[in-house]
């Protein structure tokens, strides 16, 4: 589980932003800090995985916090979340090491797609081995697709992106799912859902598993080891 800490000065913002991240397979909230000095004593207590940070906080600017977190945690990451827009801005925190850089306002969606990439890119590339091949960089800067790997070109309608949200939501779950579960935590239709799932078997990403019962067997599909 990838423990996150939210970090912004309005109290509203900060329980939605919760709210989204707790309806994130894979995530939880460990903690919320409303200015600067108090998210240094929340990542230094809490050591997260991710922190959430807005740049506009009352004591201190978040770019100038990002150091000082890191300091108390240093295998930290970033992800902004703010109103401002000012080119120098995003490029202040680009060279600061961010994951990403959200724009408020945003929508559960998008704030959704940054962490299942977060989760497959960054976690997977500390996690998955001792050598990364040029693909794991790819993905961790944006850059992955099935062409880019190799892969067959995905079915029409659909997209990369929903591709990652169903291998993420393989990645979460205990065990195997089903097309109509993997549709239900998406927000998408079964027959969406099963398209990816049997493009990722044919990929050799998944195996399928047959439960039978009344009827027709239940295909279910769980991530290979």
């Amino acid at each position: 589980m990838i423990k996150v800490l939210i970090v912004d000065d309005d109290f509203m913002v900060a329980k939605v932003h919760a709210g989204f991240i707790q309806r994130t397979p894979g995530f939880t909230v460990v903690g919320v800090a409303h200015t600067g000095a108090q998210a240094v004593v929340e990542t230094e207590r809490l050591q997260p995985d991710l922190v959430l940070l807005d740049i506009h906080l009352p004591d201190i600017n978040g770019l100038d916090l990002m150091q000082r977190l890191r300091d108390v945690a240093p295998e930290l990451d970033v992800l902004v979340i703010s109103a401002a827009r000012e080119v120098e801005t995003v490029r202040k925190a680009l060279r600061g090491g961010i994951v990403h850089y959200l724009i408020k306002p945003f929508s559960q969606k998008d704030l959704h797609e940054r962490l299942e990439h977060y989760r497959s890119a960054y976690q997977g590339l500390d996690s998955s081995k001792d050598v990364a091949e040029q693909a794991d960089v790819n993905r961790v800067f944006g850059l992955d697709s099935a062409g880019a790997q190799g892969g067959r070109p995905l079915p029409k309608g659909c997209s990369v992106e929903t591709l990652k949200l169903v291998k993420g939501a393989l990645t979460a779950a205990d065990g195997d799912l089903s097309a109509n579960e993997v549709a239900v935590q998406l927000g998408t239709s079964r027959v969406s859902a099963r398209r990816y799932l049997e493009y990722l078997h044919a990929e050799g990403v998944l195996e399928v598993r047959l439960k039978y019962g009344v009827g027709r067997p239940e295909r279910r599909y769980v991530l290979k080891v």
